[in-house]
């Protein structure tokens, strides 16, 4: 049952409790970087594993004999998933794919170098055991019998349920790797305004990062395989949250979307019940098994949604794939410049204002495969590309975080701006080189991270 501390939820209004309770004033506002990886063992790239030689396990192992973590498992007897050092983790994604959680930071200068101690870390086990690790959105070699799972409660659900729902949620879970970054709000007008023109802004964004052409070890077609295959997954929790897009939406409409969207499991000290199929909404009113819903079952519920952006206790932006070294805090970058400056989000607002569901929409299911090459009224997206581009330029230089050089925050986004300049994403780069040069060649130019 629910613990003493976890009462049930006995009004709606409690449902909105999560946001609220998050608000904080703009002084307050942090960066909070995810940025996943792929990694490679040996000559023969296999898939980086879960136990053995060469493994989660063993690079566990080496960055904690000093005790500098805490160690993460699900229970006293299951095997080491995750690692805390303060406010960064270092956790798994179902397929071994690895993330790390930089602290909550105040600018994007120390975003980077947060980055960079992480990179640092992992790099005497990564030589030692042959390890290299690659930003790319989609894994560029393993079938996905190749991949070992991680032992997560939570994933295993996940594996026998996605599948009824979508015929690629197998790879989005073992094969697909992403850049994210949570950002603040200070009201609900503040997050609404955000969660809206970042969900209208997304598919472009992403056409942007797009960086995964790879399957299998050959051309896929596609420049983005991350994001072709994100269009079949679970239609229900995925997507552009078309009840948002209404004048004067606010927490309530976003919570009435999560309401509708089926659960994966009821969590209990000691045990955890699937229900799989009930709705949240369903669970509030019937219970499930003799549980009733908890305020710790509402927050795990918004946490399995996988909207292009989620709102939670931070705003998640969640469009991007997974970026090779020159790009990897771009992600962060592009989004702060944005959404953390009142001229930059009036600007980028005016842009997306009288953009349709229908049109995202369908700018979406067009840019896998033909990135900033999309067609959008008479154009393509690389012309608005250019323009999000310098609207996050002209915010971050307008925030004055200067490095020890002098330089402002739009340093990170100079890699970015090369290829948007020249109307290309990373994964026609990649595509480029591998045409020249092979695979290997392009991601080892490109892609590897260390």
């Amino acid at each position: 049952m629910a613990s003493h501390d976890d009462p049930p939820i006995t009004s709606h209004d409690a449902l909105l409790d999560v946001f609220r309770s998050a608000e904080k004033p703009a002084a307050r506002f942090r960066i909070g970087p995810e940025m996943e990886k792929h990694g490679l063992v040996g000559r023969e790239q296999r898939p980086f594993r879960f136990r053995g030689p060469g493994s989660v396990g063993e690079l566990f192992e080496q960055l904690n004999r000093g005790g500098r973590f805490r160690v993460i498992r699900e229970s006293e007897t299951s095997p080491v998933i995750g690692l805390e050092d303060g406010t960064d983790s270092i956790t798994l994604e179902p397929g071994c794919q690895l993330e790390h959680s930089g602290g909550a930071e105040v600018h994007l200068h120390a975003v980077a170098q947060s980055f960079k101690r992480h990179m640092a870390d992992l790099a005497p086990y990564s030589a030692a055991a042959g390890v290299a690790w690659y930003g790319l959105g989609f894994q560029p070699f393993a079938r996905q019998e190749d991949l070992e799972w991680v032992h997560k409660a939570r994933y295993g659900i996940m594996k026998t349920y996605l599948p009824t729902c979508g015929v690629r949620a197998l790879d989005m879970m073992l094969r697909t790797a992403t850049v994210q970054v949570n950002l603040d709000f200070e009201n609900e007008a503040d997050a609404m305004r955000k969660l809206v023109v970042s969900i209208k802004a997304a598919p472009i964004v992403g056409a942007m990062f797009a960086n995964a052409p790879f399957r299998e070890g050959v051309d896929a077609g596609t420049v983005s395989e991350r994001l072709a295959t994100w269009l079949a997954v679970d239609e229900a929790r995925s997507g552009l949250v078309k009840q948002v897009w209404r004048e004067g939406a606010g927490y309530a409409d976003y919570v009435a979307w999560a309401l509708d969207v089926p659960m994966f499991l009821v969590k209990r000290p000691g045990r955890i019940l699937a229900n799989t199929g009930q709705t949240f909404r369903d669970f509030l009113v019937n219970g499930f098994e003799g549980e009733r819903a908890t305020h710790e079952d509402w927050v795990m519920h918004l946490n399995t949604l996988f909207p292009e952006v989620r709102l939670k206790k931070t705003l998640e932006v969640r469009c991007a794939d997974a970026q090779g070294p020159r790009e990897a805090n771009a992600l962060p970058a592009l989004w702060v410049g944005l959404l953390y400056d009142a001229r930059a989000l009036a600007d980028l607002e005016a842009l997306v204002r009288d953009w349709t569901y229908d049109e995202v929409s369908a700018v979406r299911h067009a840019v896998p495969v033909h990135g900033l090459r999309t067609p959008f009224r008479g154009h393509t997206i690389a012309e608005e590309a250019r323009q999000i581009l310098a609207i996050a330029r002209a915010g971050l230089d307008r925030r004055a975080f200067l490095d020890a050089g002098g330089r402002s925050e739009a340093k990170h986004l100079d890699g970015l701006a090369e290829l948007v300049d020249a109307g290309l994403c990373p994964g026609d780069r990649l595509r480029r080189v591998a045409e020249k040069s092979g695979i290997p060649a392009a991601l080892e130019a490109h892609a590897r991270l260390g």
